[in-house]
């Protein structure tokens, strides 16, 4: 993601890591372990069993029909648009507040970001934002999941109804989020996962995912990760009987990941009742403190949807100040996100000012993340906030 990393401890107090998954780590060795071994076992290290394997069991656990795994998130968005039928010079409407990647993904694809504004009490794409960008151009919404709630996708489908567009959803921090039942990823054309290591289910390093129920484009986001080869399959070692169908790139997951992402797939059950334990103890404590807005556990999820906690942000007064506050007292945090992105510079080109979306932009200013993973001790989330208290209180316990 993203986000600007808090500066080095200063003090001797306990090291408080923004993200860590060393006990969880080793807590599931043996199954890592052998998942790993069963690749050098058999030798095939890229595009091999164990992908086929954790693309299956994605599936179940997603409910998506079609699964494809791939070498990252943002490879993920990029193979989808164009798996969905972006064409050169399409419009898309993406959030202003998102990760790079959400808007870097559709220009690499060929298309032309156009952005909109968040709502004003969350963090998710505004449907009214995203009907005012509506051009004769616009093709395509892509809505986001971030932090711990889905996007308002029955206003974004209402949206696209009306005007005869496709949704694809930038659903890589939503592992297990769920609106009606329908799992994020699978309320278009098909959605997203990324395994980075800090995200709900990660890996050891990059990685991601297309959720689909498209046959189609499933089948199109194949032949794309593997060079375009038509009938490209896991297990094809050099492709060489296959034909290039369509210009492709090399985005294939290796197995080493796959195999640590099938352990870890274990107990993501677990991983996520215990981030849910961790934020419930972050609302408690924070809510009412001066100079915390935006507590997440006081915005109800949307009608019909669920919470699942990746990044436990909050809305701060003073938070650069807060952040160098945690810092020296050996506290991580985060930044999401430092820069709106119609403010980026490599979106210059489009003409956005300051103010053009303002909601974004507050945000972007007042966001800060706190430490939040399954590792994370109770005492340590306690810390956080008599920190937090004494920094707006004057106080420190």
């Amino acid at each position: 993601m993203q986000k600007t990393p808090s500066a080095a401890a200063t003090t001797a107090a306990p090291a408080i890591p923004f993200f860590s998954q060393a006990e969880s780590f080793d807590n599931n060795w043996g199954e890592i372990r052998r998942h790993v071994i069963d690749v050098l076992d058999n030798g095939k290290f890229s595009h091999g069993a164990k992908v086929g394997e954790l693309e299956e069991r994605l599936a179940a656990w997603t409910g998506a029909r079609q699964v494809v795994a791939v070498n990252s998130g943002t490879d993920a968005l990029i193979l989808l648009l164009r798996a969905a039928g972006l064409r050169p010079g399409d419009e898309v409407i993406v959030p202003a507040y998102s990760f790079i990647a959400t808007a870097s993904a559709v220009a690499l694809a060929g298309g032309v970001p156009v952005f909109a504004d968040i709502e004003a009490d969350g963090h998710g794409v505004d449907p009214r934002s995203v009907a005012a960008a509506v051009t004769p151009r616009t093709t395509m919404i892509m809505p986001v999941h971030l932090f711990d709630r889905m996007a308002d996708m029955r206003g974004v489908q209402d949206v696209a109804r009306r005007h005869g567009l496709t949704i694809v959803e930038d659903s890589a921090e939503a592992i297990g989020m769920r609106m009606d039942g329908t799992h994020a990823g699978l309320l278009g054309v098909g959605g997203v996962l990324s395994f980075f290591p800090a995200k709900t289910l990660g890996g050891i390093g990059d990685g991601g995912a297309v959720l689909t129920g498209d046959a189609s484009v499933a089948e199109r986001v194949r032949m794309l990760r593997h060079h375009g080869r038509g009938g490209a399959t896991l297990g094809d070692f050099a492709g060489i009987s296959n034909a290039t169908v369509l210009p492709g790139r090399n985005s294939k997951m290796d197995d080493v990941q796959a195999a640590v992402l099938l352990a870890k797939l274990a107990v993501l059950d677990a991983g996520i009742a215990r981030r849910a334990e961790l934020a419930a103890r972050y609302d408690a404590r924070l809510r009412g403190v001066p100079g915390v807005r935006g507590v997440p556990g006081e915005r109800p999820p949307l009608p019909g949807s669920n919470r699942v906690v990746y990044v436990y942000l909050l809305q701060v007064d003073d938070r650069d100040a807060l952040a160098a506050h945690l810092a020296a007292r050996g506290i991580g945090t985060e930044v999401y996100y430092p820069v709106p992105l119609h403010l980026q510079p490599c979106f210059a080109r489009l003409g956005h000012r300051p103010g053009d979306f303002p909601r974004a932009e507050a945000a972007c200013a007042a966001a800060i993340a706190l430490p939040l993973h399954p590792d994370l001790p109770e005492a340590h989330a306690d810390r956080v906030c008599d920190e937090i208290e004494g920094f707006y209180t004057g106080r420190t316990r």
